[in-house]
């Protein structure tokens, strides 16, 4: 198998949650680009955070349920943040993903965020290189 790496991979400037963002906004966003998760960021593109579907779910339940208003996204990011570097090997990172709960990770570079790598991101990789194999 030729090395893949992340960079190889990833989605290249990914849309990503502002800090400070309301709850509704960054379910929008969610749905919008049909991703199971976002990076949340400061103005300098700095991950703080990252807020998945299922940190929504709850929240969003209670405040559809209550008629409540719109919570910020920073009540309910993770603040533990799982990233990786744009030429970490995809191996290396499916074989995390396969271990650790993260679906999706923020790749950072130099401290800023440049990408979103996901589990279909990988699969699709592994995939394709399987299909080389066959022929």
């Amino acid at each position: 198998m030729t090395q893949i790496l992340v960079k190889d991979v990833m989605i290249d400037n990914p849309p990503s949650i502002k800090c400070g963002e309301s709850l509704d906004g960054a379910v929008e966003k969610l749905i919008q680009h049909k991703l199971l998760g976002l990076p949340v960021v400061d103005e300098k593109k700095q991950v703080l955070g990252f807020l998945s579907e299922q940190d929504c779910i709850h929240t969003m339940l209670i405040s559809s349920y209550h008629c409540e208003e719109s919570r910020s996204v920073d009540d309910i990011m993770s603040h533990q943040v799982l990233t990786v570097g744009p030429n970490e090997s995809i191996i290396d990172v499916a074989q995390r993903m396969g271990k650790e709960k993260p679906k999706s990770y923020p790749v950072v570079s130099e401290g800023k965020l440049i990408g979103l790598l996901t589990r279909n991101n990988i699969l699709q990789a592994l995939w394709e290189n399987h299909a080389e194999c066959s022929t």
